[in-house]
């Protein structure tokens, strides 16, 4: 076969394997434009997803779900949306999912096609190298803080530790306030969002310890459409994009994105 020929065997065999990918991602159902997966988001959400210095999208979720996107042969869009209104979005079809570290609730369960669990944000106890806390009830012994109005004070207040805690426990009005005051010594153990307090303490090189104990869990899921008529293409696109986690993890892409983000692997099985 002369050169000629053997360039193009090369471009139709390139050709038709990019039509095969493309034609893969247009052939799932459940989305709103063929070939390409519309994820909506809040810009704001750090380490989730969030905007740099430069005004670019990145996060942990961001590299996911790109991961996942090339996986599936599909575009990845990230669309921006007011998250008290993401339901509407998704409904209204302006997104084809909720990827934003969005924790799994049973009125989600209703509303929503959810995907199974990926990720447990345990609301987790980081305390300064030299405070060990082997029980909840050994946060008595110590100066404690946590975010003011979140989800983490909201989960403590109705905890029974709450009761020997509060007159230690502390309110700051962000996770920097709270860990400066660590560095200080003015307190010595925080409460916070386990994505958020091991991105912080990976850009601080590990500097605090985790403790063994926690608050429980918060499940992170994806979202997809629920159409109460004819359901069946939102939850293919769903197990589709399952099938593609599934892969991501099992390739360590994943786990490589997770220790970029948090300094360890927090992902979970996906079945």
């Amino acid at each position: 076969m002369d050169r000629k020929c053997v360039v193009a065997a090369l471009a139709l065999a390139a050709f038709f394997t990019a039509g095969f990918r493309v034609g893969a991602g247009e052939q799932i159902l459940g989305l709103a434009t063929p070939g390409r997966l519309v994820v909506g988001l809040d810009d704001t959400f750090a380490p989730m997803g969030f905007r740099d210095t430069s005004g670019n999208l990145v996060g942990f979720d961001i590299d996911l779900a790109k991961a996942v996107g090339a996986e599936m042969g599909l575009d990845i869009v990230f669309q921006p949306v007011d998250w008290s209104t993401k339901e509407m979005e998704l409904a209204a079809m302006n997104i084809d999912c909720l990827w934003n570290g969005m924790s799994r609730t049973k009125e989600r369960e209703v509303s929503m096609t959810l995907s199974q669990d990926y990720l447990n944000n345990k609301l987790v106890v980081m305390t300064s190298p030299d405070v060990k806390i082997a029980v909840l009830d050994d946060l008595a012994k110590y100066q404690v803080g946590t975010q003011a109005a979140s989800s983490a004070l909201e989960v403590i207040q109705e905890h029974p530790v709450y009761a020997k805690i509060k007159d230690n426990l502390h309110e700051y009005g962000t996770y920097d306030e709270c860990i400066l005051d660590m560095k200080a010594g003015r307190i010595q153990a925080m409460v916070v969002d386990e994505v958020l307090g091991q991105y912080k303490n990976n850009n601080l090189g590990a500097a605090l310890n985790v403790a063994p104990v926690d608050f429980g869990d918060d499940l992170y899921v994806v979202g997809f459409r629920r159409d109460r008529a004819d359901n069946g293409a939102n939850e293919r696109l769903c197990k589709a994009m399952e099938a593609a986690l599934k892969k991501v993890i099992a390739s360590g892409k994943a786990a490589e994105i997770s220790k970029k983000w948090f300094g360890a692997d927090l992902l979970l099985p996906i079945k």
